[in-house]
């Protein structure tokens, strides 16, 4: 399987190199040259199948001859096995059509575990193949910097350099990466916001005094493997539901694209769905992107679901590329244009592309709190206010009520506790696991929003390439 970027001049690459890669040498995010699929006969064929071999099948033709297929089904045991529910990522009914996926059941309960737990895997296999170094430079807006550091915490050959808005975490999500202590994890707090901190690393990828010297890599969704595993959720609970006998919808909270695209991707492999609801916050411009072509930035709002806080969606460059034809050089002509002015206008052929399965619908904070009591006292399920987002939109949706609608439950309300406790009046336990969370002492450097002070601080404790 052979990748390409999104502004079509950085080098093609294998599966491993473009998992160690992460960002294009163009400033572009990869893609598969092609589209796999999967007859209606093979999906039929995944029913009953457990999550780890569910996962290797799904993933066998992304990842080309870069692992064997016994390699491949090993690492996914490997990283499944450490979920706390038997299924990984299983269902629960709400009602006679709307159900939730709960992504939660990982180490750092966030959806994030699915993917993370696979790409560290991916990373420490790859590595000592090459006998070399990476140097992981990541920013979070909650959940992705517990999930990739605990992934990646005490593996060989690797650094990981995490990167969050101060004091626009969660109490739960900063104390998950900053009590981890192990000698390869530097986490960074810094001024700003999530999209500063994004910006930072997308720069030190293009930085040529860092990439000369270390191997950078990234965990977040930028990184295509991470992608690839997230297509597996998809087709284990559209399955479950009938597929591919019958279609399936999902509403996607949705922050930097990455999660709901994955569902696009399995919609090009095969999977009968629906409709891909885009759930945003008050920070939409992904709804303003896909319901009037108005993909313009404004100020960050800080509000109780921080993983949404976002208002420049890395990922929706992928679907951008796929949907308007493929051009790598105009894209990257309307991305720089993006990047300098933070206002753009979808062309017509990406706006068409993107209405055949995309919808979208905005959430304030009393929509958010609703949604919590609704799940609360009418399906005794407690939900974190990110899957409240999601819900909310899934019950706005106007889709033929015989066609399921799944929303991802993306985090564990208990990670999100004091929006949870207003919204019910009930105050949700974190999990045995992670019992003593607040009794861990942390760990993290402050630093200023300025973008040479991470540089020099990731360049004095980085290892180099080899």
């Amino acid at each position: 399987m052979d990748y390409i970027s999104t502004r079509g001049s950085a080098p093609t690459l294998d599966f491993e190199g473009v998992t160690l890669a992460g960002l294009a040498s163009d400033g572009g995010l990869y893609l598969p040259a092609e589209w796999p699929s999967f007859s209606r006969e093979e999906i039929a064929a995944m029913a009953g199948l457990p999550y780890h071999e569910l996962a290797a099948r799904i993933m066998t033709p992304f990842v080309g001859d870069s692992l064997t297929q016994d390699e491949l089904l090993d690492l996914c045991r490997q990283a499944y096995g450490r979920f706390a529910h038997d299924a990984v990522t299983p269902l629960a009914q709400l009602d006679e059509r709307n159900w939730l996926l709960e992504l939660f059941h990982g180490p750092t309960l966030a959806f994030k575990d699915v993917a993370l737990q696979l790409l560290g895997l991916l990373f420490e296999t790859f590595l000592t193949r090459r006998k070399s170094n990476l140097t992981i430079v990541g920013a979070t807006s909650g959940d992705t910097g517990s999930a990739a550091i605990d992934a990646v915490a005490g593996r060989e050959g690797v650094d990981i350099f995490m990167l969050h808005p101060n004091g626009r975490v969660s109490d739960v999500q900063r104390r998950q990466m900053t009590t981890v202590r192990a000698p390869n994890v530097y986490n960074i707090a810094i001024d700003g916001s999530f999209d500063d901190a994004q910006a930072m690393v997308k720069r030190m990828f293009a930085d040529e005094s860092m990439t000369s010297r270390f191997n950078i890599g990234a965990v977040n969704s930028i990184n295509w493997a991470r992608l690839m595993a997230q297509v597996v959720y998809y087709f284990a609970s559209a399955v479950q539901l009938g597929a591919p006998h019958r279609q399936v919808a999902f509403s996607v909270p949705t922050g930097n694209f990455g999660d709901v695209f994955a569902g696009y991707v399995a919609a090009r492999m095969g999977l009968p769905i629906a409709q891909l609801i885009v759930a945003t916050n008050v920070n939409d411009i992904l709804h303003r992107a896909l319901s009037s072509g108005d993909y313009s930035t404004g100020n960050v709002t800080p509000t109780a679901a921080p993983s949404m806080d976002i208002q420049v969606s890395s990922n929706f460059e992928r679907l951008l590329f796929d949907v308007g034809g493929r051009d790598g050089l105009a894209l990257a002509e309307q991305m720089h244009a993006f990047e300098a002015t933070k206002a753009m206008q979808l062309t017509n052929a990406q706006r068409e592309g993107a209405s055949g399965l995309f919808t979208s619908a905005r959430a304030d904070a009393d929509d958010m709190a609703r949604a919590i009591r609704w799940a609360h006292e009418h399906a005794a399920q407690t939900i974190d206010p990110h899957t409240a987002i999601g819900l909310h939109a899934a019950q706005q949706s106007d889709l033929d009520p015989a066609i399921p609608i799944v929303t991802l439950a993306t985090a564990h309300p208990a990670k999100f506790r004091d929006a949870v406790e207003r919204a019910t009046g009930s105050r949700p336990v974190l999990p045995s696991r992670i019992g003593d969370l607040f009794a861990r002492e942390e760990a993290y450097t402050e630093l200023s929003g300025d973008y040479n002070a991470v540089r020099d601080f990731v360049s004095e404790h980085a290892s180099p390439a080899a």
